[in-house]
């Protein structure tokens, strides 16, 4: 039992004495960390109107808050070579590119940024009505070139990872979506080969029953994919984007009548 004991510490001491080659970026993060809850635990100062008065004479703290949790999660492929690269890449301002995770081909998780805070993984686009993305989600990088299929591993921690997200924050089901549909009209991430179904299967994102009604003949699709969430100020990229999510088998701005009928469908779940 002596030995086992021993052995057991010896191994928790090379685990926490390991290298890691982040040491000084992490030290960075602890930093600017600290510094946002020095911000956040400072007392509001006393608005003042143009003409120089007080609008109150003193704060007055209110008892009932918390931490803004995340709606939205939004997957991304890395268009990087290796996970490590992309590590890199996260852990370098110059870059000013990041995600709160990456998961790499062999399953690897790396959680890169507490949940709560900020990452810059969006930039610009829209879901809906909604257009700060970065605000409201979660960004998730899978380690891929953008031009190759999705590794198993890589795709069963993926579904634990948004399963546990999901619980956690209670993100609604149709709120897991990929880059491409916040951007159409700059990013087709992550790519034709990413399983959108066996995620909705597992109930993250909605997808298209086997039965297709017909779409109705004056059935507004460019309205349809709006009310999925699409931006279509510039319609042939919303339809490419819708196209790379639900029919993959081909990304052209063209819609068949059974694409239509898709969009008939989803706009009305």
């Amino acid at each position: 039992m002596k030995k086992v004991l021993l052995y057991f510490l010896i191994s928790v001491l090379l685990v926490s004495c390991a290298y890691s080659p982040y040491h000084r970026t992490n030290k960075i993060y602890k930093k600017k960390a600290k510094g946002f809850a020095a911000v956040i635990e400072k007392a509001p100062l006393p608005l003042v109107d143009l003409q120089g008065t007080t609008q109150a004479p003193y704060f007055a703290g209110t008892v009932n808050f918390n931490l803004r949790k995340p709606n939205f999660v939004i997957i991304h492929h890395t268009a990087q070579n290796s996970c490590e690269q992309t590590l890199n890449t996260f852990t370098r301002t110059k870059t000013e590119v990041s995600a709160h995770y990456v998961i790499c081909r062999e399953g690897t998780i790396y959680h890169m940024l507490n949940d709560y805070l900020r990452a810059w993984h969006a930039g610009a686009g829209s879901w809906g009505k909604n257009t700060d993305i970065n605000s409201a989600s979660i960004g998730i990088e899978l380690d891929n070139n953008g031009s190759e299929p999705f590794s198993d591993l890589q795709i069963q921690s993926l579904l634990l990872l948004l399963q546990d997200l999901k619980q956690k924050y209670n993100i609604p089901t149709h709120n897991f979506i990929g880059h491409a549909d916040i951007a159409p009209r700059r990013k087709q991430d992550p790519n034709i080969y990413f399983p959108w179904k066996k995620l909705a299967d597992s109930g993250f994102g909605i997808w298209y029953d086997e039965y297709l009604a017909d779409a109705p003949e004056n059935f507004d699709y460019t309205a349809g994919l709006r009310l999925i969430g699409y931006d279509t100020s510039d319609l042939n990229a919303a339809i490419i984007a819708f196209k790379l999510h639900f029919i993959q088998s081909d990304i052209n701005p063209f819609l068949t009548p059974r694409d239509k009928s898709i969009i008939y469908q989803l706009s009305r779940k």
